[in-house]
């Protein structure tokens, strides 16, 4: 297990393909303050998959910014990814970990107290509590958590495992970083307030900003 620089979760999904390459934009994002990549892609086949994770590594390898696969222990294991990213129905993250190696990175959603607890048993380097908040980006049939929501599963995580990096993910804007840093949140996970906004670099410099700003001032 490693540690893992959560402050700023960058996903690229697949249907940015449209906008621009996959890797393309996941390079911007590392080079403009994202401190994780996470690619999904809930559609494309499993060559189409690996095809592409190789091209967002190798296009972060002068960045120095990790990449996870979301959800494919296969993909990434293929793409020679430093991770996955892992969801209530994907692989058990035990499992993950005998095939990934000690050093790879085993991310975890919560979207409940059940699956905190299993976060806090699991040989896992980060959780990301979601989605706090209404999102366009995924389908998704659970409601949203809210931030009373998430304050109460991140003092769960916190009393269970202290150390363990814990984001926040869904419908994120750049209004929210603050409230949610002050509720416990090392970083949150964005997708459209980044890469649909009209300018992508000033975007993730902005999301960057808010998140240290937000941690000194949580530090003091």
């Amino acid at each position: 297990m490693r540690t893992v620089d959560y402050r700023l979760n960058a996903l690229v999904d697949a249907g940015l393909v449209e906008t621009a390459p996959l890797a393309e934009l996941a390079r911007h994002a590392a080079e403009n303050g994202a401190t994780l990549i996470q690619y999904r892609d809930k559609y494309a086949k499993t060559r189409q998959m690996i095809e592409r994770a190789v091209e967002i590594r190798k296009a972060l390898e002068p960045t120095g910014v990790p990449l996870v696969v979301n959800d494919r222990v296969d993909v990434a294991l293929a793409a020679e990814a430093a991770g996955v990213h892992l969801g209530a129905d994907d692989m058990e993250p035990e499992t993950a970990r005998r095939l990934l190696g000690t050093d790879a990175i085993i991310g975890l959603t919560v979207k409940n107290a059940s699956d905190g607890a299993r976060a806090a048993a699991a040989p896992v380097d980060y959780a990301c509590i979601g989605g706090v908040f209404h999102t366009l980006s995924k389908i998704n049939s659970d409601p949203p958590v809210g931030l009373e929501g998430f304050r109460a599963l991140r003092r769960g995580l916190k009393k269970a495992r202290p150390d363990l990096p814990v984001g926040a993910i869904a419908g994120i804007k750049l209004e929210h970083v603050p409230e949610l840093i002050a509720d416990g949140a090392d970083g949150v996970a964005v997708i459209s307030a980044i890469f649909h906004a009209p300018d992508v670099t000033k975007a993730t410099r902005d999301f960057r900003r808010a998140v240290d700003a937000a941690i000194a001032i949580r530090a003091r």
